[in-house]
């Protein structure tokens, strides 16, 4: 298993789960990470929930129940048209490794956003719930990753091939993979990781917000065919070939090639709800708000006991990522938000490859959400498209970058940025 494979799954599959030190697990916590079909998962979830505004225990496990029904949802939804899943860290919301569907319904544009909005819908439940939690509640569940999981096929049950573990295994070998082949993940979740977990809502309602802020049907209806290719979407019957000579990756052949480029191409999107392209700032502002959270409870830890995140304290590798934490991290991943947090309030503004040297502008990114206009990805990355958002200020520097990255060392920026959150 790959770490950055496993990291980008971790993201969107992990589920939390809930007990206290001192007090039983909640009976519907259990049943709720053991279910073996939806309707069991559903009525424990539902159990949970009423009892949540009492019981921090309960909501606690709620707030992960609601996290992965909301995975849940986008994966069905996929797999109700016959979503082939790309293999491509570019398309982070569409990595999860939904099942072949032999016969796949048709796919409208409306329907796609629709899929989107739900998602979304139900990612923000469940910070809700999650943010319901107080900060001192002693929680501690031991849980193994191979019995919990989703119902990626649309038959109402949970099979080992759709637990969290073989999901995980999935994206990291390409495919699903029996229970027998994946390893053991027991970790032990405590109040840190419910933090963790509410960032990674936070993050995926900003990604969602962020496509649904725009209209993007040119880049549907001319290049989703990749992604759905037997959903009867407009081009299909031109575009498609046979069966027998599409690939399983985005990259596996000619006519994926093809449509990729013309997706990155249409991505024109005029502005269609502004104020969901405003959220997406503000979720990303709540994320990193978490992460310090997060980060608070971790370090005053005293356990050390199957940490999904250790602190500097807390020795031994995470058998998911094979990487343990040191102090420098720690201080270099605080720096980082700061950063992120100051780029995305305008305090300081994001350089262009282009401009920055030769006017001394930088981007501001705090105006870009909250002042949206059309979003042009290849006139973005070119320059014009920036514009409107170019001013002068405080410009950050390859070095602030650099330095950073220094203190992550061998492990890679990247890989402890999708693990820390």
């Amino acid at each position: 298993m790959t770490r950055l494979a496993g990291l980008l799954t971790s993201a969107f599959i992990l589920l939390l789960p809930l007990s206290s030190a001192s007090a039983a697990m909640p009976e519907a916590a259990t049943a709720l990470f053991e279910a073996k079909t939806v309707a069991a998962r559903d009525t424990a979830l539902s159990t949970l929930e009423v009892a949540a505004p009492k019981d921090p225990a309960s909501a606690y496990a709620a707030g992960a129940g609601e996290f992965f029904t909301a995975l849940e949802i986008l994966a069905t939804g996929l797999h109700r048209h016959g979503f082939e899943s790309p293999q491509s860290f570019m398309l982070p919301l569409m990595r999860l490794p939904v099942p072949d569907n032999p016969n796949p319904e048709p796919l409208t544009y409306e329907q796609f956003r629709a899929i989107l909005v739900s998602f979304r819908d139900r990612l923000e439940k469940s910070a809700a719930t999650f943010a319901s939690v107080p900060a001192n509640a002693d929680i501690g569940m031991v849980i193994d990753l191979t019995h919990t999981g989703i119902d990626l096929n649309e038959d109402g049950t949970i099979a080992p091939d759709e637990s969290m573990a073989a999901i995980i295994a999935s994206l990291s070998r390409g495919g699903i993979t029996s229970d027998a082949a994946v390893p053991t993940l027991a970790f032990r979740f405590d109040r840190a990781d419910g933090y963790w977990l509410q960032g990674y809502a936070e993050f995926l309602m900003a990604q969602a917000d962020f496509w649904l802020a725009h209209d993007f049907r040119s880049t549907f209806d001319g290049s989703f065919h990749m992604l759905f290719p037997r959903a009867k979407l407009p081009l299909q019957d031109i575009l498609v070939p046979p069966a027998g000579d599409m690939g399983s990756s985005i990259f596996s052949s000619e006519w994926r090639i093809a449509d990729f480029i013309s997706m990155v191409h249409l991505v024109n999107w005029p502005v269609a709800e502004p104020e969901r392209r405003q959220a997406a700032r503000r979720h990303l502002l709540e994320m990193i708000r978490l992460s310090r959270e997060d980060w608070k409870a971790i370090r005053a830890e005293t356990d050390n006991d199957r940490e999904w995140l250790p602190g500097p304290q807390q020795k031994g590798e995470n058998p998911l990522t094979g990487l343990e934490v040191g102090e420098e991290q720690v201080q270099a991943w605080l720096a980082t938000l700061t950063m992120a947090e100051d780029l995305l309030e305008g305090r300081k503004l994001l350089p262009h490859f282009r401009v920055t040297a030769s006017t001394g502008l930088g981007i501001n990114m705090k105006r870009f959400f909250d002042d949206p206009k059309n979003f042009d990805l290849v006139l973005s990355i070119t320059g014009p498209a920036i514009a409107p958002y170019l001013e002068s200020g405080t410009i950050l520097t390859s070095d602030d970058f650099d330095q950073i990255q220094r203190q992550f060392g061998g492990g890679g920026f990247l890989t402890f940025a999708l693990w820390f959150n």
